[in-house]
């Protein structure tokens, strides 16, 4: 019987990492794209180490020496590591690797549909670069497009970027001096480009930009136009006061802020909501047959072997330079061949787990998160915390309730009522559905979702409340009293 590690270190605290061991925890905490670069890098690298073509000539892992290959997840279950144990050696010489999926997945071979997306920025410059600009208009354009925020409004003052376009002029020996005037006139042509409303300075300017691309035979266009005109009034959702200045009859008004819903208030937001990066799940959770199926994604798992042609050619008493360097990367091929089955049983072990605790999120949606923690897993799956923490970090699981990082089913507990506890994450999505149910002529406040959590067993401050609220980006009750 092999002793545990965290038994062993009692014994010998000084010893350092073996190189295969620091390779497994390393490999632990790689994205699913790290692994795949790392990956190639050793194919490249290695001549003795090739990826499988063909799956039915893949052996399985674990009928090769299983009681003399050291198993490294009992190594990486320690709450402190060692830097140098010997390394295993004892391998056979034509090793391969099997994924190690719960089952072949039941869909065929997808096209990769990943788009790269440009930055709002950069979709704004490459507009840019189209239009007939002169040289210092087009100067005048980067420094706008520079002083964008993510919202798509202008984050300077004209007079800053005044002063920044004609220093950079003086940079480049041009005496020409540049008016506020001209600034104006191409702040206006960038306004106009894809999103429309892109560099204004309010949301008032926004709106009113975009107003003046909608075609004039547009119905209550003329009294859309007019409210912009009592801005303070229309976002304090005074109505009252909006029918006696403006003169407009109440079917009118309304008419007229439903047109205005219609506008995008911040054009940069949405079009950086399209770049985030893309996402492969490393873990697939399906429910069949009443019970939930666990596997890893085939996609990026690799199925990796020793060349046997570069194997065949290693003498066991040859001591010549070439016949070494083989060894030595055979044994490196081995090592690092391990270390990625390890990190996928490691990674299998801890989405399974994580479905068990988890099955009322996976079944009625986020309000029924359950609390957990790294700690819970860890025992239960007889790992330290820090080797979940790694395994967890940057890893997605495929659900059908989206995608999540495996850390977003990770939360902290609140005490309830009833003597019970509730999840972090729960509370927070209570709050949203809330939220979201709320009357808009007189939204929620703080203490009011509080009173509400507490008549459902869950007692937390206001203060609580306001921070769930915030993590959410939810405005408070005051900000949310807009058009309606």
């Amino acid at each position: 019987m092999i002793m545990k590690l965290s038994v062993g270190l009692k014994v010998a605290n000084n010893l350092s990492l073996t190189p295969q061991l620091q390779q497994a925890i390393r490999l632990l905490q790689l994205s699913s794209l790290e692994l795949e670069q790392e990956i190639q890098i050793q194919l490249d690298s290695n001549p003795l180490l090739e990826k499988i073509e063909d799956n039915n000539s893949i052996e399985s892992l674990n009928s090769v020496e299983a009681n003399e290959n050291k198993d490294l997840t009992s190594e990486l279950n320690a709450d402190h590591l060692p830097n140098d144990l010997p390394v295993d050696t004892e391998w056979d010489d034509i090793y391969t690797h099997q994924s190690t999926a719960l089952a072949t997945p039941e869909y065929e071979e997808r096209e990769d549909n990943r788009q790269i997306h440009l930055s709002l920025k950069e979709h704004i410059l490459e507009q840019v670069n189209l239009l007939h600009f002169s040289r210092v208009d087009k100067l005048i354009a980067y420094c706008i497009v520079d002083s964008l925020d993510d919202k798509g409004f202008l984050d300077a003052d004209l007079t800053d970027i005044l002063i920044a376009v004609n220093q950079l002029l003086r940079e480049v020996d041009n005496d020409e001096d540049v008016e506020e005037d001209e600034v104006i006139v191409v702040l206006k042509h960038i306004q106009r480009l894809e999103p429309i409303g892109v560099g204004s300075r309010s949301l008032a300017e926004c709106l009113q930009i975009q107003l003046e691309t909608i075609k004039d035979k547009t119905p209550f266009l003329a009294e859309a136009k007019q409210l912009l005109n009592y801005y303070e009034l229309l976002i304090s959702n005074d109505l009252n006061k909006l029918l006696k200045q403006t003169g407009l009859s109440k079917e009118q008004l309304t008419n007229a802020i439903e047109l205005l819903k219609t506008l995008k208030p911040y054009p940069g937001l949405e079009f950086d909501q399209q770049e985030s990066e893309y996402q492969v799940p490393d873990v697939v959770v399906a429910k069949k047959d009443q019970h939930w199926n666990v596997q890893l994604n085939p996609d990026v798992m690799p199925k990796l072997r020793i060349n046997s042609f570069y194997s065949n050619m290693i003498r066991r008493a040859d001591q010549s330079d070439d016949n070494v360097y083989l060894r030595n990367q055979m044994l490196e091929a081995k090592n690092f061949i391990k270390s990625i089955d390890e990190r996928h049983k490691t990674l299998l072990k801890v989405a399974t787990c994580i479905v068990e605790h988890q099955r009322a999120f996976l079944e009625q949606g986020a309000e029924a998160m359950k609390p957990l923690v790294l700690r819970d897993v860890a025992e239960e799956v007889e790992l330290h915390e820090s080797t979940v923490s790694r395994v967890t970090t940057n890893k997605y699981m495929l659900t059908p309730r989206g995608l999540f990082e495996l850390k977003y089913f990770f939360s902290s507990h609140v005490g309830t009522t009833s003597g019970g506890e509730a999840s972090s994450t729960a509370i927070r999505a209570m709050i949203k559905k809330l939220v979201s149910n709320e009357n808009p002529r007189k939204p929620l406040s703080d203490n009011a979702i509080a009173e509400m959590l507490k008549k459902e067993g869950i007692e937390v401050a206001r203060r609580t409340v306001a921070k769930y609220r915030e993590s959410l980006h939810i405005p408070s009750s005051s900000e949310r009293k807009v058009l309606i």
